[in-house]
């Protein structure tokens, strides 16, 4: 059976579903060199290519490896996507095709600290570890890299990319619900977008207005030599470990 026709026919059951998780996540913890538990602190490219092995072995019998043929196939980990658990993109070179899948190291390292103030959701299903949410986030890039290959585009929002989801993975949801640096700068810190904050900095307490968040804070500070903004002033712009700020009272 093709990649085509295997996408168009199959529907699992969930204890097949379950199943096959279950194997997959046993073998994985066997095979990867730096995942060495479920809640792991260190992950290669390597370990990425050796899941994706796993997923088309267990869920397509080799048909999307043999669906990419020559094309390439590279896995990247990035700690600078801190919304997306995953990213997948097709690069077309002349006749021939790039295909690269991204994982967000900044989500998983920054959930199943033992702080997390909510479950963690991938797909619409909880996640009791790292290597659940890993597998949850391969899932859905894997989707990704399959219409893409049949189709040459894909879209989550669009109903193909739902029916699949849930017919081979039990997906209620399209959307990787991890805490975001965001998020857990509002839940722990009380700091967002437009919080006015202080902070030291070379032996000086400056204070100034949280522009964005990620990892850290951009604040921008009022100064005469800085940057001229759209309000008309002008701002010089510091990056702050959410832990270094404190929340200054309107």
């Amino acid at each position: 059976m093709s990649l085509l026709e295997k996408i168009q026919s199959v529907h699992l059951s969930q204890d097949d579903i379950s199943g096959r998780h279950q194997l997959i996540k046993n073998q994985l913890l066997e095979r990867a060199a730096s995942i060495d538990g479920p809640v792991f602190t260190v992950i290669d490219t390597d370990d990425l290519s050796i899941l994706f092995g796993l997923y088309d072995q267990h869920f397509f019998n080799g048909t999307v490896a043999e669906a990419i043929g020559n094309s390439l196939l590279t896995f990247r980990l990035s700690s600078r996507m801190t919304s997306a658990g995953g990213k997948t993109t097709c690069y077309k070179l002349g006749a021939s095709r790039h295909y690269e899948i991204s994982v967000s190291t900044a989500l998983l390292f920054g959930c199943f600290t033992g702080d997390d103030h909510r479950p963690i959701s991938c797909s619409g299903i909880v996640c009791v570890d790292r290597v659940d949410a890993l597998m949850r986030i391969m899932e859905h890039e894997l989707v990704h890299l399959i219409e893409m290959q049949l189709w040459n585009d894909s879209s989550c929002k669009k109903k193909r990319f739902h029916s699949i989801t849930l017919r081979f993975f039990g997906h209620t949801e399209n959307v990787h619900s991890m805490i975001t640096p965001r998020e857990r700068a509002i839940e722990k810190f009380g700091i967002q977008g437009g919080s006015k904050v202080a902070f030291q900095y070379e032996g000086q307490l400056l204070s100034g207005i949280v522009n964005r968040v990620t990892k850290r804070a951009t604040v921008l500070v009022e100064s005469a030599d800085g940057q001229l903004y759209s309000d008309g002033n002008r701002y010089k712009k510091y990056y702050v470990p959410l832990s270094a700020l404190r929340k200054v009272d309107s």
